[in-house]
């Protein structure tokens, strides 16, 4: 295992776009590797089934919100239409009304 230190030079040469020997981007991305399962640990994630299971509850919710909103738009889409006819109704209406008044 790298010591923290090395992969931080490692990390602050390969973001420079400095080449790293092969042992060195191993190395590097061992570390990474090691960085990552301790973020999840450190914010309650668990790995494997159990990350799977979460995720999916995520997108489920997600895509139960995404077909309330699209109903709702459907709804909306309907009403908007209702309004246009009667608007156009009203300004035919008034036209009528205009022509048909002594002037």
């Amino acid at each position: 295992m790298v010591s923290n230190d090395l992969a931080k030079q490692l990390h602050d040469r390969a973001t420079r776009g400095q080449t790293l020997l092969a042992e060195e981007q191993r190395q590097l991305e061992n570390w990474y590797a090691s960085q990552d399962i301790a973020e999840s640990k450190a914010l309650g994630l668990a790995t494997g089934e159990k990350t799977l299971a979460t995720l999916q509850a995520q997108v489920d919710a997600a895509l139960a919100q995404l077909m309330t909103v699209a109903k709702r738009i459907q709804e909306i889409a309907s009403e908007n239409e209702t309004l246009r006819r009667e608007i156009a109704n009203l300004r035919h209406q008034l036209v009528y009304l205009l022509e048909t008044q002594p002037g």
